[in-house]
């Protein structure tokens, strides 16, 4: 079941300046000692949709670089890392789906979810705190990093973990080779200026595949060109921008030379965007990057074209969708935790 309403919101400036912390008390309210339950209805957990790496990855990703993280957040990170490196098979590929039974549905494989879950295994093991997590957390990242994956996504997202392990560890030369074959595995930006993407539609998480190329660019042998990275996002950029405001592309993406819908967005796109635009003002000092994040963050708490908050301040919890009336009022893992994700980049960006 969805709800949507829209609510009144405040000027730009005022939006950018209130950015809230993150909060963490969804992301919470959606947890048990096994892992992240995927979907709610309005704020209350539907266990009976059980778990997915997917989520408990990204899960991981965001309670990993929270800086100066509570003992709460610190468990719940200790428990994500339990739960993926439970799905990991000894090959180095991973189960997805996980009911509430505590049975796998599925078999390991190497979809987005083993992508996903090499990103937050590769950013815990160069940003937690605490040591024993860093130390699991890479022992399974360089299980999972000898494999390749058939799409462009599912080895951006893995070589998203693979450039954080480099930040930490520069002489990994597994996580060197994987980060590498990911920008080959996306590609460059093509030829025509009016679409200068790698493939002639845009689906999901769309600047996970440009800031990849962007990372990859700082290689010591092997990279891309800054240049690919930076063309693709700031065409991406361009393309998502509508009156100084956010726009992303919908959930059933857009391709070349077709009429692009408004809705329904998704609070993936958002995060995406704010992450490549933060990895983009990192690599190059262009603080120009920046205007990109505080436009992700003001998605979220209103600058976006129905001009309503995509998050609950009562629960914490992100919105599922934007729609054409306003927010689905579902607050699942994935929105709750693309919300977390875009914020944390609040304090040093907005």
């Amino acid at each position: 079941m969805t709800a949507t309403t829209g609510r009144p919101t405040t000027s730009v400036g005022r939006r950018a300046s209130a950015a809230p912390a993150p909060s963490f008390a969804h992301l919470i309210r959606l947890s048990d000692d096994t892992g992240l339950f995927e979907h709610a209805r309005h704020a209350i957990v539907r266990r009976e949709h059980g778990y997915c790496t997917d989520d408990v990855a990204r899960g991981l990703v965001v309670t990993s670089r929270q800086p100066e993280p509570t003992e709460e957040v610190l468990r719940l990170a200790e428990r994500y890392l339990a739960f993926l490196t439970h799905a990991q098979d000894a090959g180095g590929a991973f189960h997805n789906r996980l009911g509430h039974d505590r049975r796998w549905t599925d078999q390991p494989a190497l979809g987005d979810w083993w992508g996903r879950a090499l990103w937050g295994l590769g950013t815990a093991a160069a940003r937690s705190p605490a040591a024993w997590i860093r130390e699991e957390a890479l022992v399974a990242f360089s299980r999972g990093a000898t494999r390749r994956a058939p799409t462009p996504h599912a080895m951006a997202f893995a070589g998203l973990g693979a450039a954080e392990v480099l930040r930490r560890h520069p002489a990994h030369a597994a996580a060197a080779a994987l980060l590498a074959d990911a920008a080959t595995a996306v590609g460059g930006p093509g030829p025509d200026p009016r679409w200068p993407w790698p493939r002639q539609q845009l689906t999901y998480a769309s600047a996970a595949l440009a800031e990849v190329v962007i990372a990859a660019s700082q290689l010591r042998h092997g990279g891309p060109p800054l240049d690919d990275g930076l063309r693709m996002l700031a065409w991406l950029r361009d393309v998502q921008v509508r009156d100084g405001r956010l726009s992303v592309i919908p959930a059933g993406g857009w391709r070349c030379g077709a009429v692009r819908l408004r809705h329904d967005q998704q609070p993936i796109e958002a995060a995406a965007f704010a992450d490549a635009c933060a990895t983009a003002a990192t690599v190059t000092g262009d603080l120009g990057w920046e205007t990109g994040v505080r436009q992700a963050v003001g998605w979220f708490l209103g600058d976006n074209d129905v001009g309503t908050a995509m998050w609950d301040p009562e629960t914490g919890g992100g919105y599922d969708g934007l729609t054409a009336h306003g927010p689905n009022l579902n607050q699942g893992a994935e929105s709750t935790l693309a919300l977390i994700s875009t914020l944390q980049h609040a304090g040093r960006w907005s």
